[in-house]
């Protein structure tokens, strides 16, 4: 599993011209689901994700995560994290999970940000075309995977 966190000022999802989703100071999350991801990927994603520390402390140290700071969350699908244009210069998606799998395993990364931090999750309609709009905060732009398993 591969996210891509941006800590937002703000951040919005809209779909053919209407608004979907936003929040407020949190983190937008960009997340693709690989072919061989399951239950264990999301229980590690979702620990890194909501205990990340890149909000600043009152003496303006990042050492605070998105729970401490009271933070929402705005979750966005994106199978092209696992583009593979090692040959040529369209890419590939093998690596990336079938839309089934990926569906569920999405809902339950959601499902699980949400139980375990007590956050607001947002998010935007999985395969749909989206426009996101991102006020980048710092900018700050953390990009996490999880580990392989043996």
């Amino acid at each position: 599993m591969r996210v891509v966190v941006q800590r937002a000022g703000q951040a919005s999802v809209s779909i053919g011209g209407t608004l979907h989703s936003e929040i407020g100071a949190g983190l937008l999350l960009f997340v693709g689901v690989g072919r061989d991801d399951s239950d264990q990927e999301l229980a590690w994603m979702t620990r890194k994700i909501i205990n990340l520390r890149i909000f600043e402390d009152q003496a303006g140290k990042m050492n605070l995560s998105v729970k401490e700071v009271g933070g929402s969350m705005l979750a966005v699908s994106q199978f092209t994290l696992y583009a593979d244009v090692s040959r040529g210069n369209r890419p590939g998606f093998s690596e990336a999970a079938s839309p089934e799998t990926a569906t569920i395993l999405f809902d339950r990364l959601v499902d699980l940000l949400r139980e375990s931090s007590g956050c607001k999750v947002e998010t935007g309609i999985f395969g749909a075309d989206m426009q996101v709009s991102l006020l980048n905060d710092g900018p700050v732009t953390i990009i996490l995977e999880s580990p392989q398993r043996c």
